[in-house]
C-alpha cells in the first residue's frame, strides 16, 4: 500500500468512526474514557519500554518526550478527568420561540475528523484522544518521529479502550509512519474527510501548515510567555512566582521566557530574583546587567521560546512600556504581571491581547488540566473558532434546529 493508499484509507476510516461516535450516547462516550485509562495503566510497562527506545535516540526535547510511571499515572488520571466532564453533543446552547410558533434551537454539535499533527510529546496521544471522544469527534493522530513509538504504544492502549466500551478502533487512529508526505496528504484534508488541522508544535510545524492547509485550522504558536514585575509587586510573592514560571518545568509552551521589571522595582528584587533562578542561564538588557551579573541579551532572545533554563530579562520604565514589549515580541500565548496595585493589574488584565493573562499567578498555570478541562488539545494562540486551553467544549460546533407546525412564510 502507498502512503496515499494508506492516509486515503486512514480517511475514510475516521469518517465512519465520527458516525459511529456522533451515533454513541453520552454514557457510551465516557465508558470508552475510563476504559482508555484503565488500558493505559495495564499497558504500562510496554509503553514505558518504547518510551525508552524513543528517548534513547532523542537529540533535543527529551524533558517532553520523557515518560515515567508518575507522568503516565498522571496521563490516565487526566483522562479520567476527562471523562468526568458533561458530555455536551447534542445540548441546547439557546432555545426560543418566535411569533410564528417557530421553536428554535442552538445545538451543540461534533465537528467531525480532527487531524492532529504534534511534536515530541507522547501524552499528547492520550489527551487528543479523550479530548476528541468525549466532544464526538474522530481523530487523526499523527506523532513526530521522535515520539513515534511511544505514541503507537499509547495508542494500541486507546484502541483496546474503545473496543472494549463497544465503539470502533477506528475512532481514534494513528499514522504509524514519520514520513512527512504523510503530513502534506492531511493537510490537503483526505478528500475531504479531514475536517480540522490542528498542529501543536514548533514555529517550523506552524508556518508550514499555515502554508499548505486546505482545510481549517485552530493554531498552536510558539509559548513566548512574559511575567512582568510592576513597581508595587509584593516582594515575596515575586520571586517564588518568577522562579516557578521560569523553571518549575522549562520545556512546557507555558514556561516564562522573558521577564520584564519596572525601574523602581529592579534595585531591590531583581537580585533576589535572580538568586531564585537557580540553574538558569540569565541574558539581559544594560540596566539588568547593571544590577546582577549576567550574559547581554540580543535582539534575537526577545523573541526565542527557549524551553529551556534560560531567562531573557529587560527592565522597564513602567506598565506601558511592558504591554508594549509584550506586543512586539509576544505570541499571544500567555502573560503575567505581579502586582499589588489593581488599577495596574486590571489595565494589563483588559489591554494585553494573549489567549491567558494573568494576575499573581505563575504562568505554568496555562494548561487545560488546570482549568478544570481534564486536559487540553493544546493552547490556541489565534482569535478564532478557540482561544487558550482546547477542551471537549471548544471543539464543538453548533446547528440550528428548528421545529414547526405547518409554518408557511408569507
Amino acid at each position: 500500500m502507498t502512503i496515499v493508499e494508506m492516509m486515503e484509507s486512514i480517511g475514510a476510516k475516521a469518517r465512519k468512526g465520527a458516525d459511529a461516535l456522533r451515533d454513541a450516547s453520552g454514557e457510551t462516550r465516557t465508558r470508552a474514557i475510563r476504559a482508555m485509562a484503565a488500558k493505559l495503566r495495564e499497558s504500562a510497562p510496554a509503553i514505558l519500554a518504547a518510551n525508552a527506545e524513543d528517548v534513547a535516540g532523542a537529540t533535543a526535547l527529551v524533558d517532553r518526550l520523557r515518560l515515567d510511571p508518575q507522568r503516565l499515572e498522571g496521563a490516565a488520571q487526566s483522562l479520567e478527568q476527562v471523562a468526568g466532564l458533561p458530555d455536551l453533543v447534542g445540548t441546547d446552547l439557546a432555545r426560543w420561540t418566535r411569533p410564528n410558533g417557530l421553536d428554535i434551537a442552538r445545538v451543540r454539535t461534533p465537528i467531525g475528523v480532527i487531524g492532529m499533527i504534534y511534536e515530541s510529546r507522547p501524552n499528547v496521544t492520550a489527551d487528543a484522544a479523550a479530548i476528541c471522544v468525549r466532544s464526538g469527534n474522530a481523530v487523526i493522530l499523527r506523532s513526530g518521529s521522535d515520539a513515534l513509538r511511544s505514541s503507537i504504544a499509547i495508542h494500541e492502549a486507546i484502541a483496546a479502550g474503545l473496543v472494549e466500551a463497544g465503539l470502533p478502533a477506528d475512532c481514534v487512529q494513528i499514522v504509524p509512519t514519520a514520513s512527512r508526505d504523510a503530513v502534506g496528504l492531511m493537510l490537503q484534508g483526505l478528500d475531504g474527510a479531514v475536517d480540522l488541522i490542528i498542529p501543536r508544535g514548533g514555529a517550523a510545524l506552524v508556518e508550514r501548515v499555515s502554508r499548505e492547509a486546505r482545510v481549517p485550522t485552530l493554531g498552536h504558536l510558539e509559548g513566548l510567555c512574559h511575567t512582568y514585575v510592576h513597581g508595587s509587586a509584593d516582594p515575596g510573592m515575586a520571586v517564588a512566582v518568577v522562579a516557578n514560571a521560569k523553571m518549575r518545568r522549562t520545556s512546557i509552551c507555558g514556561a516564562t521566557e522573558t521577564l520584564l521589571i519596572d525601574r523602581a522595582a529592579a534595585p531591590a528584587l531583581l537580585p533576589a530574583i535572580a538568586a531564585a533562578l537557580d540553574g538558569c542561564e540569565l541574558r539581559g538588557d544594560a540596566e539588568s546587567r547593571a544590577l546582577v551579573p549576567m550574559k547581554a541579551a540580543a535582539e534575537s532572545d526577545w523573541s526565542t521560546e527557549y524551553l529551556a533554563p534560560i531567562l531573557s530579562i529587560r527592565v522597564v520604565a513602567d506598565i506601558g512600556e511592558a504591554m508594549a514589549h509584550i506586543e512586539l515580541y509576544g505570541t499571544g500565548h500567555t502573560e503575567a504581571i505581579v502586582a499589588e496595585d489593581e488599577a495596574a493589574a486590571e489595565l494589563f488584565l483588559n489591554r494585553v491581547d494573549s489567549a491567558i493573562v494573568m494576575w499573581n499567578a505563575s504562568t505554568q498555570f496555562a494548561d487545560g488540566g488546570e482549568f478544570g478541562f481534564g486536559a487540553e488539545i493544546g493552547i490556541a494562540t489565534g482569535k478564532l473558532h478557540a482561544r487558550g486551553p482546547v477542551g471537549p467544549e471548544q471543539l464543538m460546533t453548533f446547528k440550528y434546529i428548528v421545529r414547526g407546525t405547518g409554518q408557511q412564510r408569507p
